[in-house]
């Protein structure tokens, strides 16, 4: 099980000091929400701050597009040195062409599904994702109580990739996750955490990420 902090819930006066503390207690990746205050009712941050971040972490970047028109975003988001981009099944028609254009990039590319939205928007593309992320609150805002039943699409969504050939498929979760939860999101497939108050809430993060990983 991975976990990546989320940066929506740190310090953004010392964002330099919170990446390199989730670092160094124990992070595997970092998650970045760019939000457009349009798809979703906020406002973020975008590839600049994040080009700015990256020389402070060696901890993988993963960029998740709260944004209409996500293609718009990929030249700066390899610029500032992305692993990993996702953007919404819901926001986009051309998802073939734009998970491509991610991959030919050599980073990874993802799906991202509502908590509302049915696993048939990303059935299609299952065979050449790199990973779905499930939204287990709906997007915009940290903080978020869990939607539990947010855990039966996990759960169907890995046996669909099983089916479409697709095992390797990485499913992340991101919204509400927290230690009491976490075993559950394994046990129905997942492989990547998200999680923001329950790491940055936290005094002793190591601690935070540790209870998280289950």
């Amino acid at each position: 099980m991975k976990i990546a902090p989320s940066l929506l819930s740190a310090d953004f006066a010392h964002l330099a000091d919170e990446l390199k503390n989730v670092e160094q207690g124990g992070a595997d990746l970092l998650h970045l929400d760019v939000m457009d205050g349009h798809f979703v009712p906020n406002l973020t941050f975008g590839a600049p701050v994040i080009k700015a971040l990256r020389p402070y972490t060696q901890l993988p970047f993963d960029a998740h597009l709260m944004t209409y028109h996500p293609e718009s975003y990929f030249d700066a988001l390899e610029e500032a040195g992305v692993q990993m981009i996702s953007f919404h099944a819901e926001a986009a028609v051309h998802h073939d062409r734009l998970i491509h254009d991610i991959q030919e990039r050599g980073i990874q590319a993802g799906l991202v599904l509502n908590p509302g939205s049915p696993l048939s928007l990303v059935e299609e593309m299952l065979p050449i994702l790199d990973f779905v992320l499930i939204m287990s609150v709906n997007p915009g805002f940290g903080g978020q109580k869990f939607i539990s039943y947010t855990l039966d699409k996990i759960f169907r969504l890995r046996k669909l990739a099983e089916q479409k050939g697709n095992a390797d498929l990485q499913i992340e979760v991101d919204g509400g996750v927290n230690a009491e939860n976490a075993p559950a999101l394994k046990k129905a497939g997942a492989d990547i955490l998200v999680a923001g108050s329950s790491v940055f809430g936290k005094k002793d993060r190591k601690a935070a990420i540790a209870a998280l990983r289950c």
